[in-house]
């Protein structure tokens, strides 16, 4: 038998693989973006679906592929792929966030402007540290990660039958990914951050001592020098920092699809 007729064997179970296969690379920073072909992300989801099908209901299944069963079954293969792909993106959304914070602190408020990697209205800052972030990512083999590993544990552990028993675990699960985000965020721009008060101080304590010196227009100059230093002589930390990060967010989800695997 080939490997089309195969699928066209098996095509219900391989269009549930390949619903949440795309809803991870449709939520996935990097491939979400629009540059990135559509025919590109379905091809990509076909691919990788054939390759995980026999790990798709090895249990079987008693549901009619044209009955409203089977299209709640893909609407929930979609929700999986979906919360998977919003796991990775809290994980970028603690470095953009780190961004946003020292971005205010140093004066570069008002530079939002679109991101495209994240999707959104970004400061500068914040997007320096995404792009950093997404090169650090592919450095790092995080799509092997992601598409070799996580899919294929996550197929062998859940499906839309056990995700709904084990909602209470997803859901305790992202709240602390959700305070997880903004602590890894004040983490990394902490020391940042910490400088920069210490600026502001000593200049408001300054303008007290000598109101006839324009700290107003020199405090933005040396707010900016001094953060772009920092930057330059914290990124080997920050980038160990980054890997830290992934790693651990990585492990905590594969630990998730074990303990669902196991309690259902």
């Amino acid at each position: 038998m080939s490997p089309f007729d195969d699928i066209v064997a098996r095509a219900p179970i391989f269009f549930l693989a390949a619903a949440r296969i795309f809803a991870i690379i449709l939520t996935t920073p990097l491939l979400s973006i629009q540059s990135v072909p559509r025919t590109a992300k379905i091809a990509l989801a076909g691919s990788i679906a054939f390759l995980v099908m026999p790990e798709t209901y090895p249990g079987g299944w008693n549901v009619d592929p044209f009955s409203l069963q089977y299209v709640l079954l893909v609407i929930g293969e979609g929700m999986i792929g979906v919360i998977t792909g919003f796991f990775i993106s809290m994980i970028f959304a603690s470095f953009s966030s780190a961004g946003q914070f020292f971005s205010y602190q140093m004066g570069f408020g008002a530079s939002e402007v679109y991101d495209a990697l994240a999707q959104i209205e970004n400061p500068l800052l914040g997007q320096y540290l995404n792009l950093i972030a997404m090169l650090v990512f592919v450095q790092i083999n995080g799509f092997q990660t992601l598409f070799l590993g996580g899919i294929l544990r996550s197929f062998e552990s859940v499906n839309c039958f056990s995700l709904v028993n084990a909602k209470g675990e997803f859901l305790s699960f992202f709240l602390t990914g959700l305070s997880g985000l903004f602590l890894n965020a004040m983490v990394i721009a902490l020391p940042i951050i910490g400088t920069l008060f210490l600026i502001h101080v000593s200049m408001g304590l300054l303008s007290k001592a000598a109101p006839q010196m324009n700290l107003l227009s020199e405090g933005f100059p040396i707010t900016i020098l001094v953060t772009f230093f920092l930057l330059v002589v914290a990124m080997p930390l920050m980038i160990n920092l980054f890997i830290q990060v992934m790693s651990d967010g990585f492990q905590a989800f594969e630990d998730l699809l074990a303990r669902t695997g196991k309690a259902l």
